[in-house]
């Protein structure tokens, strides 16, 4: 196995994931997103300081605002954004980051990497991973 491979196999193995960026527009991809993990039958927090509920779930405004840690977290933000998602994920304790294709910040990637998270970015799109469908 590669290690993009291995790192995404890694991110998928976490009980729960965390969406930053969740939509309740569900023709973004921070829907698409939480909407597939829902889909491949596994549990998915929304995050966005903007939306109090995202396909009847409860949306939280940041990962450090979450009741309980979480280890995996989907990145569907602008790259600016990402640099705070990051930060805040490296205070919640995150262990592995997937940036969606456009949520990509160098600075952002290297301050998850030095912090020693798993991070991935610059290839695989979630959706086209675990398989997403339109319904």
């Amino acid at each position: 196995m590669d290690v993009e491979g291995s790192k995404i196999n890694q991110f998928l193995a976490a009980p729960k994931f965390a969406v930053a960026g969740a939509s309740s527009n569900r023709h973004k991809y921070g829907n698409k997103v939480l909407r597939c993990y829902l889909q491949n039958n596994r549990q998915a927090v929304p995050i966005n300081p903007n939306e109090g509920e995202v396909e009847g779930l409860i949306t939280y405004p940041s990962l450090l605002d979450l009741p309980e840690p979480i280890e995996a977290v989907s990145i569907i933000t602008p790259p600016a954004v990402t640099e705070k998602v990051v930060d805040d994920a490296i205070k919640a304790g995150a262990k592995h980051l997937w940036m969606q294709p456009g949520a990509e910040s160098k600075a952002a990637i290297k301050r998850a990497e030095e912090a020693g998270l798993n991070v991935i970015h610059g290839g695989a799109c979630v959706l086209v991973v675990l398989g997403y469908h339109e319904f």
